[in-house]
C-alpha cells in the first residue's frame, strides 16, 4: 500500500509540493487543485508522476440525493465534473458521500435508509458514472453511520445493484464504527470488510476513533494511535490487496500532525514486516 497525506505550504508550487510529499514520506495525495481549470492542473500531475505519487482521490463532496431539486441537480452536475477531473488525471477514484435526505449534507435522516433512499442512490450513481464513463477511474461511495452503505453488506449490496465497472470501494473504517460493540470488535469488521470488497477497494481513509466514558454513547475522532482502531488488523488486511492502494491519513490541520499521525503508522506496518 502507500501511505499518503497532506502537507501544508504557504505558497506551493507543483514542484515544491512534490518535493514536500516526498520529503514527508508520502507516495499518494489528494488531488492538489480544487479547479478543474487550474491552469497549474498538467504540472502538478507531471510532478507526481516523476516523484512516484498517484493521486489517491478527488473529492466531489455534495448531497446528490437532496430534497431540494436545485441542490439535488446542482451536486450531480458537480459530481460528474468531479469524476471527469479524476478521469482526466487518473486519480485512484472520485469519492463522496451517498448524501443524505435531510437538511444537513451529510447528517443523519430518518428516511436515509429507506428502500426508496437505496434506489435513488443506485440510480443517481449510475447517472453520474454513465455521464462519464471512466476507464482510468472510478466513482465511490465514503461510508457513513447514518446513510448507505454503512457496512460491507450494504456496500456489497449497492455494487451489485449499480453494476457498473465504474463504480468502486472507498474504505472508511472509522466512519462505521458508531457502538460500543462495534468499537472494541472494529478488527472484525475491517476482516469482514476486506474479504467481501478487497478486489473493488481503490483508495482507504486513515484516522483513529476514541469511545468516551459519558452517557450517552460519544465516539471523537481522533488521531492514529490515540483511539482504538486496531491499525495492526488494518494494514494486515490491506498488505493483501493492490499494492498502490493508498492509505490516506486526513483531517488533520498541521504537518507536525501528520507526521505524528504518519510515524504511528509506519511503526506499526514495521513492526509487522509491511511496506508502505
Amino acid at each position: 500500500m502507500r501511505l499518503g497525506g497532506q502537507v501544508f505550504l504557504d505558497q506551493p508550487t507543483p514542484e515544491s509540493w512534490a518535493q514536500a510529499l516526498r520529503q514527508a514520506g508520502f507516495r499518494a495525495a489528494t488531488c492538489p487543485v480544487q479547479d478543474e481549470n487550474d491552469a497549474d492542473l498538467a504540472d502538478y500531475v507531471r510532478m507526481a508522476a516523476r516523484h512516484d505519487i498517484i493521486i489517491s482521490e478527488v473529492g466531489a463532496w455534495s448531497n446528490p440525493i437532496s430534497r431540494d431539486d436545485d441542490t439535488r441537480r446542482q451536486a450531480i452536475d458537480y459530481c460528474i465534473r468531479r469524476l471527469t477531473l479524476a478521469e482526466t488525471i487518473g486519480a485512484r477514484c472520485c469519492v463522496n458521500i451517498a448524501g443524505s435526505r435531510g437538511q444537513q449534507w451529510d447528517g443523519p435522516d430518518p428516511d436515509n435508509f429507506s428502500d426508496e433512499t437505496f434506489e435513488m442512490i443506485v440510480e443517481t450513481t449510475r447517472h453520474i458514472i454513465d455521464a462519464v464513463q471512466p476507464e482510468r477511474t472510478v466513482f465511490a461511495l465514503e461510508m457513513m453511520p447514518w446513510v448507505y452503505p454503512d457496512s460491507a453488506d450494504t456496500y456489497l449490496a449497492l455494487l451489485k445493484a449499480i453494476d457498473r465497472k465504474g463504480f468502486g470501494v472507498h474504505f472508511d473504517p472509522v466512519n462505521i464504527i458508531s457502538s460500543p460493540r462495534s468499537y472494541y470488535r472494529n478488527g472484525e469488521i475491517i476482516r469482514d470488510f476486506i474479504a467481501k470488497l478487497g478486489p473493488y477497494i481503490r483508495n482507504c481513509h486513515a484516522k483513529d476513533t476514541l469511545l468516551r466514558g459519558h452517557l450517552s454513547v460519544h465516539l471523537d475522532e481522533v488521531i492514529p494511535g490515540q483511539g482504538n482502531l486496531d491499525y495492526r488488523t488494518f494494514l494486515t488486511e490491506l498488505s493483501k490487496l493492490d499494492p498502490d492502494t493508498p492509505l490516506m491519513i486526513e483531517h488533520l490541520s498541521t504537518n507536525e500532525a501528520y507526521r505524528q499521525a504518519a510515524d504511528y503508522i509506519r511503526q506499526t506496518a514495521a513492526e509487522l514486516h509491511i511496506a508502505l
